[in-house]
């Protein structure tokens, strides 16, 4: 074995090191994330549902969140009052997060975000060093793909946060996920390191796969807001008719966000990508053109790529049409998402075509 080859094995085997090293650490963060839920489920905050059977008044603010501390209260944050754009629609104050007022479980949260920031750190030097050991992207099959499009949407959820956006609510839901895809690609995707095909040397892989991970990883964060929209918008609707929803609904969804911020939140990610999938669809296709002489030949992943255009573009265009806004819009954006996912995992594992090198 040549030195560059040893190199090269080893700096694969510090890369696998390093994923499995962030797989333990993300546990760690999933468990704290938990742990604020839990202490923030005795809190008896309630606002939302405060708001909706107020026989229609508008609360003027939302009330400071009061925390436990030594005997006494403290003030803790002031959550913002959203009103809906719709006519006749309810103003419903944002819930708290997920530390629900608790001083405790939002230590638990603070934990929990340090944890998350260490374990992307980790896993982005894991992607890395297999970049190192194949001398070249790691894009070139599932396991990297999955490795690195994990790293990416943890990345977005951070960059969020610093970004001061209200998003900490987002973290169980996130970190849960990258959980089974790092569980998934180390498992059943896992490849050894290996060259790439000749179509796939050229500059385009950087190029096109890299923001077909960016928009993979932000779609994904959207789909999750998406989801969460139609639970806190059925909660509301349940409360606003009288009804009493069970206790953990109760406890668990008055703490998110106000559905209007959710659907509004969802909407502005998606929107923002859709773009960057637009030129994500063109540059593909200039790189089938360099490839293989022509710039369409509707392959499967080529086929579906549109597909997904075409689902993200109906989304938009309904948020734009009175009579598809709120729920009818969000199965759009999930439908949307669907496809995405069918895209990569269906079309790789169970569809031939061109694009098979990028298989397990």
């Amino acid at each position: 074995m040549t030195l560059a080859a040893a190199t090269n094995e080893h700096l694969a085997s510090v890369s696998n090191t390093l994923i499995y090293s962030s797989m333990a650490v993300y546990t760690l963060a999933f468990f704290a994330y938990i742990a604020e839920w839990l202490f923030g489920s005795r809190s008896k905050v309630a606002r939302t549902a405060a708001a909706l059977t107020a026989d229609g008044a508008r609360p003027a603010a939302g009330p400071a969140v009061a925390v436990r501390k030594g005997g006494g209260t403290a003030v803790l944050e002031r959550p913002k009052v959203v009103v809906r754009s719709a006519a006749g629609a309810r103003d419903v104050p944002d819930g708290p997060g997920a530390h629900g007022g608790d001083e405790q479980g939002d230590l638990y949260g603070r934990i929990a975000i340090s944890l998350t920031v260490l374990a992307f750190l980790v896993e982005l030097s894991g992607v890395i060093a297999r970049a190192a050991s194949v001398e070249r992207a790691p894009w070139g099959n599932m396991y990297e793909f999955n490795i690195t499009f994990s790293t990416v949407a943890v990345g977005v959820y951070l960059t969020l946060l610093a970004l001061k956006k209200n998003v900490r609510w987002l973290g169980l839901f996130l970190i849960t996920t990258v959980l089974l895809d790092l569980g998934l690609a180390v498992t059943v995707l896992y490849t050894a390191s290996d060259q790439l095909v000749p179509a796939l040397h050229s500059y385009w892989l950087y190029i096109h796969v890299s923001t077909a991970i960016f928009c993979g990883a932000v779609f994904y964060v959207g789909a999750v807001a998406t989801i969460l929209y139609l639970f806190k918008d059925s909660y509301e609707n349940k409360l606003q008719a009288g009804g009493r929803p069970g206790g953990f609904a109760r406890s668990v969804l008055e703490r998110l966000p106000a559905s209007a911020s959710l659907d509004k939140f969802a909407y502005r990610i998606n929107a923002a990508v859709f773009p960057l999938w637009t030129f994500t669809i063109i540059a593909g296709a200039i790189w089938a053109g360099d490839a293989w002489g022509r710039y369409w030949n509707w392959d499967p992943k080529e086929t579906w790529s549109f597909i997904t255009w075409i689902a993200y573009a109906c989304y938009l265009h309904a948020r734009a049409t009175a009579g598809w806004k709120g729920r009818k819009a969000a199965y759009l954006a999930l439908i949307a998402f669907g496809c995405w996912l069918f895209n990569y995992y269906g079309v790789n594992i169970f569809v031939s075509g061109k694009h098979s090198y990028a298989g397990v």
